[in-house]
């Protein structure tokens, strides 16, 4: 089942970042994007995952054209269908992490998978308040909210930044054992080439046009 289809996108601020780009992604399937600082990559996966219009082209998620649909139509596709997974965590600094997780499982009507939380390394300290947490830490809390909503399409923006290599791979790895067993499907933006290589399909943004390597 396809999840995502992007056709013809093109994006530029004082400069041109990418021209006609397609791209497409089924689920239980996850796709990188790499490249160097400045090509454009987090602008393409805003743009792909409902966070900015591009200049041209469509972005259609679950089969619907995002940027034709309606202000409440989008939001209800951003609560339930996406997840978001940011450089910066954008966690509740006055809760506890596990009462970030709370708000996400209320919001979405799913439980807290205290699975996620072994293997993200956080159960010993999902009671603690955010701003007690280190940056690593923190970046787990959020990818856990993020899985707490069940999303059929994540899109991570460097969602390994601030983890160390092993854990990084442990991450990923949850990333992958979530989309096979949710039919769900991931964009994943990341500077590091051995961890985007563990996804299925791998492209790199270079001279404004995606080169797939992988």
């Amino acid at each position: 089942m396809q999840l995502l289809n992007a056709t013809k996108l093109s994006h530029h601020y004082e400069y041109p970042l990418f021209e006609d780009i397609d791209l497409s992604l089924n689920a239980h399937e996850s796709m990188a994007i790499i490249g160097a600082s400045g090509s454009g990559k987090s602008t393409l996966l805003h743009v792909l995952s409902s966070l900015l219009k591009p200049r041209s082209g469509s972005v259609e998620l679950f089969g619907k054209d995002i940027y034709a649909l309606k202000k409440k139509e989008l939001v209800q596709m951003r609560r339930n269908g996406v997840g978001m997974v940011f450089q910066s965590h954008y966690l509740f600094k006055g809760f506890t992490a596990y009462e970030n997780l709370e708000v996400a499982a209320i919001l979405s009507g799913h439980e807290i998978n205290e699975e996620h939380l072994k293997s993200l390394g956080i159960s010993e300290v999902i009671h603690q308040k955010v701003t007690e947490l280190s940056g690593g830490q923190q970046q787990r809390v959020s990818i856990a909210r993020v899985l707490t909503k069940k999303p059929r399409l994540i899109f991570a923006d460097e969602p390994t930044g601030n983890l160390d290599y092993e854990t990084a791979v442990d991450v990923m790895q949850l990333f992958t054992d979530y989309i096979r067993a949710e039919e769900a499907a991931m964009v994943l933006v990341t500077h590091e080439k051995d961890l985007a290589m563990e996804c299925d399909h791998v492209y790199k943004l270079h001279d404004q046009k995606l080169e797939k390597i992988k």
